[in-house]
């Protein structure tokens, strides 16, 4: 007799996704490409290049007034992009 053992496509991804530990590098080119939608139009005109490596997350803007305000808001910002991750991936910010 055969068994019957059927999941969802959306989980059985999710756990291959997990298993081969490639979920987490989604999870920050996602929020990598929202970075428009989460700090809005003006930052992200701004910015020239937005990039996710060991848990630091690099901004380079072409403003100083821009890079002096995001220095003062960092850690909302850390806190704001983790939340929309949903775990951990970003512990510090490096602006230039």
């Amino acid at each position: 007799m055969r068994k019957s053992y059927t999941q969802k496509i959306d989980l059985v991804i999710r756990e291959f996704l997990r298993e081969i530990q490639i979920d987490r590098k989604l999870k920050e080119v996602h929020l990598v490409t929202e970075w428009e939608s989460l700090m809005g139009k003006m930052v992200a005109s701004r910015t020239r290049s937005v990039y996710i490596r060991n848990r630091t997350l690099f901004v380079h803007v072409t403003s100083s007034v821009l890079k002096n305000e995001l220095i003062m808001i960092r850690q909302n910002i850390v806190d704001r992009l983790n939340e929309v991750a949903g775990e951990k991936l970003v512990e510090q910010i490096v602006i230039r």
